[in-house]
């Protein structure tokens, strides 16, 4: 064995050993400005104190919440038949159908399991799942505000990553999981 084999990290399990360059780290220091990264090995978790309530049978769960950039990434899951809200956004909104489907009323297309969505900033919809989904779970990236709004679009309410946090605080305090809980998903 040559001297250079002898120094070789140790590769990964599943992966071939090292024996270029290609396989080996970045050598450099990352920023010392860069948050830290954030991995979740479950994003549809099986512990139900980490679904936050929005209200009946209607929960999210946070993966991301960017206070520093204002936008929220989280997983939708919604266990009943109906509107669940209508609203409008001043920013891009992306989400990936995990579980179910739904639709909103002012389109003809239907967010089915597996499929993306891109909405446009300044739309309203009306976001419903229909009585044949007996679950739609989906991953949405929201960017900066959620306005509720009415039929006529006067403003009813608003979500923020803000707001978000302040849910999320309250719910891991009464879930016995403490306020801190969520600052894990803070960035």
């Amino acid at each position: 064995m040559t001297t250079a084999e002898q120094r070789a990290p140790e590769p990964h399990a599943s992966a071939p050993a090292p024996l270029d360059e290609r396989w080996q780290p970045y050598r450099k220091p990352q920023p010392a400005e860069a948050v830290p990264e954030l991995v979740i090995a479950a994003a549809v978790p099986q512990d139900e104190r980490l679904w936050v309530p929005i209200e009946e049978n209607v929960w999210f769960r946070p993966l991301l919440l960017s206070a520093s950039s204002g936008y929220w990434m989280s997983v939708l899951r919604v266990r009943r038949a109906g509107v669940l809200s209508r609203h409008r956004h001043p920013q891009p909104v992306h989400g990936y159908v995990i579980k179910g489907s739904w639709r909103y009323l002012e389109h003809d297309w239907v967010a089915s399991e597996g499929g993306y969505v891109y909405e446009a900033p300044g739309e309203t919809h009306t976001l419903v799942v229909d009585p044949h989904v007996d679950e739609m779970i989906t991953l949405f990236q929201v960017n900066g505000t959620m306005i509720y709004v009415d039929p006529d679009g006067a403003v009813t309410g608003f979500d923020d990553v803000f707001t978000r946090i302040d849910k999320c605080r309250a719910h891991y305090t009464a879930a016995g999981l403490g306020p801190g809980f969520v600052d894990q998903f803070i960035r």
